[in-house]
């Protein structure tokens, strides 16, 4: 197998104990051909790069192994993520703060807890997440598909001109969700509302089966609700019939098969 990586202007490389691979501060980098089997905590870290592509790698660690995402990215600009596969036991790929034009297309995802925005509003002052593509995906058995996750605390963060398109779901228990009530476990959580405003979110061409009866679940922000979320052409089904929706604080469009009926 060949493997490159390829860099153009270097900032810092470092290599971390518990990532198989840190890159950060990095200009015009080429990482391809990459196999990294059982990370002790995620297998690659982008931070702070600008202009990286990321191309045929592939990401393994058990469903049950806590923390090990497939490729964490934030306060990058310009990264695409191509031809790939991941199957962890966290994120398949976790999209951080400060993040922009990023590109993930070609991916297949599974086992894991799927394609994360977030989680955001770890911090009162964080930078957005925008113009992001995730087109030509397929998620297979993973706890989550598409997934949008805030923390319920006061943030000026935002997530806007967000597109999910040609996306495959085989038995997702979440295959879309908008989760802006995220507090795992107790530690950190509060009563507040998420101040993430979330806004320009569009799923094009989202088809295939859910392991929960709820496939699509927008639970936004009571002080900060979703808007401009569009639904076009979503065909989900649980247990051989139609799915059902949930959604809370959340405005949008729908056209074309929508199925779960839209809940806008």
């Amino acid at each position: 197998m060949r493997v490159d990586i390829i860099f153009g202007i270097v900032g810092d490389l470092v290599e971390v104990v518990h990532k198989t691979l840190s890159l950060d501060n990095v200009k015009n980098g080429f990482v391809n051909g990459i196999v990294s089997v059982d990370s002790q905590w995620s297998h690659m870290s982008i931070n702070g790069c600008t202009n990286m592509r990321v191309r045929r790698v592939v990401l393994i660690a058990p469903a049950q192994s806590p923390n090990t995402d497939g490729i964490d990215i934030q306060s990058s600009t310009g990264v695409t993520i191509v031809d790939s596969s991941i199957g962890t036991g966290d994120d398949c790929i976790a999209i951080g703060p400060g993040t922009k034009k990023l590109l993930i297309q070609g991916v297949n995802c599974g086992p894991g807890h799927g394609i994360s925005i977030g989680s955001l509003a770890r911090s009162p002052n964080e930078a957005g997440v925008e113009e992001i593509v995730v087109k030509d995906v397929t998620f297979t058995g993973s706890g989550n598909g598409l997934r949008i996750k805030t923390w319920p605390r006061p943030s000026n963060g935002f997530v806007k001109n967000v597109l999910y398109q040609n996306i495959r779901m085989n038995y997702v228990r979440n295959p879309i969700i908008i989760d802006q009530i995220y507090c795992p476990g107790t530690k950190g959580c509060s009563n507040k509302n998420s101040g993430i405003k979330i806004s320009g979110v569009a799923y094009l061409n989202v088809y295939g089966t859910s392991a929960t009866p709820i496939a699509v679940n927008l639970h936004c922000s009571a002080t900060n609700p979703c808007n401009g979320i569009k639904l076009y052409n979503v065909d989900l089904t649980y247990s051989k019939k139609p799915a059902s929706a949930f959604c809370f604080c959340a405005a949008g469009t729908s056209q074309g098969r929508v199925l779960p009926g839209s809940c806008f």
